[in-house]
Parts: structure tokens; sequence; C-alpha cells
């Protein structure tokens, strides 16, 4: 049986945080790891009501799933669905609290808490943390979460969009992203709305924004800095104009917590060199492939494409160094044929600036080699290129 999860109400809950519900978690957790989720419900309704063995085996689900985005924290800390998908990973919202608190923060103000990821961390990096959050249940669970992992902070059931921060408080907003269709990429679709948000801004706050906001959208005196987490693109935060930040872009890459600055580089392009470097997708759209490419002593093969060209290998954590072996031919016949001299069987396919789908593309090419490659296909001042490459490690 392929357990389905429930929205958990207020009561319920605070039944699970009590003495008999710990004990319940702590049962579902040690079952045998046979017994199917059925006949493990099926045992625990006869000693407890349904919908508190519904909540337990719930959050077990829930904290096996979260431990991609809290690791072992995980075990201890309470999720809803929804908020367990919308909460920052713990290594983002981690950097984000160094961050602040070398600025000089010493409280935080979370308009919107949610489950209190982004309270955690602030409370590990020494804040005072308090969270405003409109839901009781995730209001209860961002108390419960800073309690079990045995963390100071406050959190209060209200309209973060009424509260006034302390003058010591940094604000901190991660408007919903999601409306009745889904997610939304629309900045007048946000919740609380885009006009909110850059209110906020005009002082010390932070707001983290979906990762595609246009470099225009970012209200001036405001630092836009994009990261990604092991090679996951993940989001843009927006630094107010009240910590007198420069202006210029950056681009984080974590776990390294390497950032590259925006320093207003031109995109030089030159021809092909040993190397070609894919950049990391926070620096593609922070903008800053041009300041990669002077930093690698390289240049873009095409000013349009964000391929770096460059003889040095070194190209972490920023981007990934792959070494060219040989062109190929472009033309699909032609690529099949040199492909197939090779004896290639097993082909990845990176693409920028064409028009395929890889996947379709290696169905058709119907290689039966035995050794495996990678080919890299984009444009060169309008004209398709094919290159065998391989990753340097």
């Amino acid at each position: 049986m392929r357990w389905q999860t429930r929205r958990v109400d207020p009561q319920t809950f605070a039944a699970l945080t009590a003495p008999a519900g710990q004990d319940l978690l702590a049962r579902v957790s040690d079952a045998a790891p046979g017994e199917s989720d059925l006949a493990l419900g099926t045992r625990l309704r006869r000693d407890h009501p349904a919908e508190l063995v519904a909540a337990a085996m719930t959050q077990h689900h829930l904290r096996r799933r979260a431990v991609a985005k809290f690791g072992s924290d995980a075990a201890r800390m309470y999720f809803t669905p929804d908020a367990l998908e919308q909460s920052t990973r713990a290594t983002v919202a981690a950097h984000r609290a160094a961050r602040l608190a070398g600025l000089g923060g010493t409280a935080l103000v979370d308009l919107g808490c949610g489950i209190g990821g982004d309270l955690i961390a602030s409370a590990r990096a020494g804040l005072r943390v308090h969270g405003v959050e409109q839901d009781p249940v995730r209001a209860a669970i961002a108390r419960a979460n800073l309690a079990a992992l045995g963390l100071e902070g406050t959190v209060e059931v209200g309209d973060a969009t009424t509260i006034a921060p302390a003058p010591d408080e940094v604000a901190f907003v991660d408007p919903a992203r999601r409306d009745g269709s889904g997610r939304t990429f629309r900045l007048d679709a946000l919740v609380p709305s885009w006009d909110f948000v850059t209110g906020l801004l005009h002082g010390r706050a932070v707001a983290k924004v979906m990762p595609g906001i246009a470099h225009d959208a970012v209200p001036p005196g405001v630092q836009a800095e994009w990261v990604s987490d092991g090679g996951d693109l993940v989001e843009a935060s927006l630094w107010g104009a009240g910590f007198d930040l420069p202006t210029h872009r950056r681009a984080t890459v974590l776990p390294a917590a390497a950032t590259l600055t925006g320093r207003d580089a031109e995109a030089a392009t030159g021809p092909l060199l040993s190397h070609l470097v894919e950049p990391d997708d926070a620096v593609i759209r922070a903008g800053l492939v041009a300041e990669l490419a002077g930093d690698l002593g390289g240049h873009l093969l095409d000013p349009h494409i964000a391929w770096i060209t460059t003889d040095s290998p070194a190209a972490e954590p920023f981007g990934r160094a792959f070494r060219v072996e040989a062109e190929l031919p472009f033309r699909e016949k032609q690529l099949r044929a040199a492909l197939r001299e090779r004896d290639i069987g097993t082909l990845t396919v990176k693409k920028r600036g064409i028009d395929i789908v890889p996947e379709r593309l290696i169905a058709r090419l119907k290689l039966s080699g035995s050794r495996t490659a990678t080919v890299v296909l984009t444009r060169v001042a309008g004209e398709g290129r094919a290159f065998l490459v391989a990753r340097e490690r």
C-alpha cells in the first residue's frame, strides 16, 4: 500500500506532541521494515484513535522525505506535505542566516514562517528569532520544531502584512509562489503581494523569490543573489536597501559557499580552446558568465550562449569543465557515423541554443557500441556545432 499523507488539524497535532503521541511516533518509527502501512495502521488503531495513527504515520513518511532538505534534523521535526515542499533547504537557510549575522543582524522576524526552517537556521546563527504565521497548524509546527531542536524563539499566529518589525529586527519574507493553478512565475501573483515585499526592501529586509526573477524587476538599491545548492538553482535572495550593499548581482554556489560578484565584465568571444565550461545555473541566472570566463582566462564561443571555452580545467565550483576531444559533424547522419566509428553505445547529450530533445536524438542515433561518451551540441555564430567531450574530475 502506498501511504497517502493527510492534513492534520490543530487538535490532532497537539495530541501528536503529547506523551501518548510521542510514544505512537516511536512505535511507527520502530515498526518492522517488512510490515505494510495497512498492517501497521490496523495494528496501531487497536490502541489509538484513527486520526492520531494517521497523523503519526504521515509524520513518519514526511520525515523520511524531509531528510533531503533537513538532514538528520528531519527525524525530530514536524511537517505538512505542502509546507515541506515550500520550505527552504537547511543548507540555503544556513547560508542566508550566516550572511545576515555577518552583516550585523541580531534579530529576525520571519513574516510567514511556515514550519520554521529559516527560524531554525537563524537561531543557530545566534539571532533572536520571532515568526508570524497565519496558519495555526504551521505556527504550532514551527514552535514544535524549534523546541525539538533545542532552540529558542517565539511564533505567533497572525497576518504578516500587519506586523511592523522592531527597530533591531531584520524582516524576512518568503512569499508563496503558488496560485489556484499551481506554481506561479509572476511577481503580481505572490502572497504576500509584491508591493508588500518591495516596501519591506526599502529597509533592512531579505526576500526569498523565484530564481527566474528578471534583473530589471529588482528594486533600486537592492542586492540580488542567486543561490544554487548541489547543482540545483533554488532561489534568488533580495537584500534590502537598508543594508547599504553594492548592487552588483551575486551568484552563490553551495555547499562550497563560494560567491561570484558582478563587475560589469564584457562578454568576449573567441575560438575553441582545449576545454568547454558549463557555468552553474546560479552564475547564468545572475548574468555573470562573462565574469567567470574572465576568471578562467577564457571567453565565450557565442555571445548569446552560456558555454565558456578556456585552456584551464579549474572551473569548480562555479562551473563544470569538459576536455574537448574532437569536433564531430553536426548533421545527424554524419554524427551517427562518427559515433559508431568510435564504438560509442551510451551517449549523453548536452545542448544549449539547439532546439532538440536529447532523449529523442539518442533514440534516433541507435548506437550499440561498448563505450560511453558525452557530446555537446550548441551554436556558434548561428551555425550548429558538435563537440565530443570528457568531464574533468
